[in-house]
């Protein structure tokens, strides 16, 4: 496994489990520029630069991809069957797609800002998986191919406006710091299989639900090939692929997203 991460400066590093180096010894100036060569497995093996590896322990990440690198930001709702059911809605037939705006996003730390009380006065976080993009597609049928790498993001939700009325969803979602992302974008060496991955949402500590990957109605691949028969998918665009469920936030808490094999990503709320 390799990861694209940025310092909270915005250098960009490439690693793997030992370190990471300069991602500008490997030949590229930013982690969009590499988005391509990740997703062709053309990334080179940080131990084998000839520059000083640093342990993870001794940087300070920042978020893995600079906002105006991002495309489009896709959100799934229900994507585990037990999560539609703790909602009460029925299972869907197809992908319940969402986007959310650039302006949403946020990084490792956060913090997540609450809105004023007379906007929403229920936020709920959720932990999911996401997939990035590093290649542009349409009518995809091998839909390893054009993916970058995967990452955790916390997802957060107006819970009161959403039942307001469902056709409120967008604006529930798009709050400024409702998406976390990062610390790293985890590059396999070889397609990985998402079947035993525990997702995790964890808040003060305590997980608050948790489900393993197996257990999504659409695999990240189905959700890539499903959406490219929309719209065309392009480099930094980006599929967050649903919550095993969510838990209420209030001011002074800690959330944290868990993806087994992937990473984790933790935020504070204010």
């Amino acid at each position: 496994m390799k990861y694209l991460a940025r310092t909270q400066a915005g250098r960009p590093l490439l690693g793997n489990e030992e370190g990471f180096v300069p991602l500008s010894a490997a030949g590229f100036e930013s982690v969009s520029e590499a988005l391509p060569a990740a997703a062709a497995g053309e990334l080179s093996d940080p131990g084998a630069l000839p520059v000083r590896c640093v342990p993870s322990e001794k940087l300070s990440f920042g978020m893995p991809i600079a906002r105006r690198a991002l495309g489009k930001l896709w959100g799934i709702g229900l994507n585990y069957e037990e999560h539609a059911g703790d909602l009460g809605e029925a299972r869907p037939e197809e992908p319940a797609s969402f986007m959310k705006p650039r302006t949403a996003v946020t990084g490792p730390g956060g913090p997540i800002r609450l809105p004023p009380q007379e906007e929403t006065d229920r936020v709920t976080a959720e932990a999911e998986l996401a997939v990035l993009l590093g290649r542009t597609a349409s009518g995809v049928e091998e839909p390893d191919r054009i993916i970058a790498g995967y990452l955790p993001v916390i997802d957060m939700t107006a819970e009161d406006v959403l039942e307001r009325n469902p056709r409120f969803l967008t604006r529930a979602k798009s709050f400024d710091t409702f998406l976390v992302l990062g610390p790293t974008i985890a590059v396999p060496d070889s397609p990985p299989s998402f079947d035993e991955r525990a997702v995790r949402t964890v808040r003060n500590g305590e997980t608050v639900a948790e489900n393993r990957t197996k257990n999504m109605l659409f695999s990240p691949r189905e959700l890539i090939a499903f959406h490219s028969r929309v719209m065309t998918l392009e480099a930094g665009d980006l599929i967050s692929t649903g919550t095993p469920g969510a838990g209420v936030i209030s001011a002074g808490d800690t959330v944290r997203a868990e993806v087994e094999g992937v990473g984790s990503v933790e935020a504070d709320v204010v």
